[in-house]
């Protein structure tokens, strides 16, 4: 499954990139194992995932739980908690 994740702020800025487009290997079926996958993938992304429950998650533009299947996902965005009024 081909796959493009957006990175925004502090994320971004871990990372090193604004977005990319991952081929993903079998297994990765929630947020979650996304995540994880991710953060095997360099010491960027551990940075930038090292507390898993802070970073929040969109696919296709709807905020989802890390639980959340990717189904048929087209994109994902990883961003960190918003505050503000």
């Amino acid at each position: 499954m081909r796959l493009k994740i957006v990175y925004f702020a502090w994320v971004r800025e871990r990372v090193g990139k604004p977005e990319e487009t991952v081929e993903l290997p079998d297994g990765i079926a929630t947020v979650l194992d996304l995540v994880r996958w991710l953060k095997g993938r360099g010491e960027e992304y551990e940075h930038a995932f090292e507390n898993e429950g802070v970073v929040r998650a969109a696919i296709d533009h709807v905020h989802v739980k890390p639980a959340t299947a990717l189904g048929d996902a087209r994109e994902i965005a990883f961003f960190p908690p918003m505050t503000g009024g």
